[in-house]
């Protein structure tokens, strides 16, 4: 979605702050999932481009950690190691890495 107002981004998520009232073009991706919650926002200067395979992973992530309740380390997969949410259990992922 291209939104140039700023509108979507200042009143229906809140984010308000002098970054969003300068009148430079800056390129922003928020993730919101479908209970309406934002996950994730990322915001580029317009020089520097977004990853759509970043994105798709941190879309499969906040889905794969909302069905397992595992953590996903940065630079997860599909299919990779997970952390579990105890301390005990962390140890595991952490002693392989």
């Amino acid at each position: 979605m291209a939104q140039v107002s700023g509108k979507i981004c200042i009143f229906d998520f809140g984010v308000n702050c002098p970054f969003f009232k300068c009148t430079t073009l800056k390129m922003g991706l928020f993730i919101i999932d479908d209970k309406g919650i934002l996950r994730q926002i990322t915001i580029n200067d317009l020089p520097v481009g977004r990853s759509v395979d970043e994105t798709m992973r941190l879309v499969q992530a906040f889905q794969f950690t909302d069905k397992h309740g595992e953590v996903c380390p940065a630079g997860w997969k599909p299919g990779s190691d997970t952390i579990k949410p105890d301390v005990q259990k962390s140890k595991d992922f952490f002693s392989k890495q």
